[in-house]
């Protein structure tokens, strides 16, 4: 059976479809964006401190592609807020302080995640000639 519509579950899912496709663009954004300046900075010597600049980018794309892989909204999780089923942008409050502390600590591990991909990539960059 296939799910149409996904339901809040805290910590776990607190972005519907919707949501989850604007995070996927984001993230294929982020990765354009980080592609475009690391070929030109490569191409151009920029000098490496600059090429750390890559640290900006690469975050907007791994925290695009990691919400819409975990179905999961950092912002809202911090917030307490949710959206699954709503047009963009409208949430409902996570009622239960259990459950908005489960979503906070999901939402800080995602921003973890983000931070060190993204200081991956500007490691990478950094160390190419």
């Amino acid at each position: 059976m296939v799910q149409t519509q996904r339901e809040y579950v805290a910590g776990a899912c607190n972005i519907g479809k919707q949501e989850e496709r604007l995070r996927l663009t984001i993230g294929w954004v982020g990765t354009g964006l980080t592609l475009a300046a690391g070929v030109a900075f490569v191409a151009f010597r920029v000098d490496a401190l600059w090429r750390l600049t890559l640290f900006l980018p690469a975050a907007l794309a791994a925290a695009g592609f990691l919400q819409a892989g975990m179905h999961f909204c950092a912002n809202y999780g911090l917030r307490g807020v949710f959206n699954v089923k709503n047009d963009l942008g409208k949430t409902q409050a996570v009622e239960q302080v259990e459950f908005a502390s489960k979503d906070r600590f999901e939402a800080l591990q995602i921003l973890g995640y983000t931070a060190l991909i993204a200081a991956a990539v500007a490691g990478i960059a950094f160390c190419l000639p």
